[in-house]
């Protein structure tokens, strides 16, 4: 069984069932940001993150993550590093385009939803899950970002996939 990032469901949110409000444990990523497709990004972040977790006999872990970088079409693809210690723990990477990142623990809203990992259906779930939040009272703060749990042969029904934002404390204004 592959080890997957830890958080724990707080709330179930009636609007929508397969939206959940979480608290994510702290953990490091080891990130490779790469300029280009939404689409495509993954695959090209895949190599070098797979050459770190490989030469360092780290297991792979799920959910690999994505969100915008800081520039035009720059993507920030995730591996989450088993063990959910701090990144002075883990090996430094030999290739300059891995970096380790600490994430601080933090509370979320996600929407899961299976099927193929598009621009379109990415906007489509982004867009119900910021609906979903904000009616339910919630403030969606910072980046957006999104998860896959399965390699890419799994059949597209049987995909886990997940848009995911952090949501600040408090109602909103």
């Amino acid at each position: 069984m592959t080890e997957q990032q830890s958080y724990r469901v707080v709330e179930v949110l009636q609007r929508d069932p397969l939206v959940e409000v979480r608290d994510y444990d702290a953990c490091t990523v080891a990130d490779v940001v790469v300029h280009g497709d939404l689409e495509r990004a993954g695959s090209a972040a895949f190599g070098p993150l797979v050459g770190y977790i490989s030469s360092h006999k780290l297991a792979m872990t799920a959910p690999v993550l994505q969100e915008e970088g800081a520039g035009a079409g720059d993507w920030q693809v995730s591996f989450v590093l088993p063990g959910g210690q701090l990144p002075s723990a883990y090996p430094l990477p030999s290739d300059a385009r891995v970096a380790l990142r600490e994430v601080s623990a933090h509370r979320a809203v996600a929407l899961r939803w299976s099927g193929r990992w598009t621009a379109k259906a990415l906007d489509q779930h982004t867009a119900q899950l910021r609906d979903i939040a904000i009616a339910s009272g919630l403030r969606p703060s910072g980046a957006i970002r999104w998860a896959r749990y399965d390699p890419p042969w799994t059949p597209p029904f049987m995909r886990r996939n997940e848009v995911i934002v952090a949501v600040a404390e408090g109602p909103q204004p």
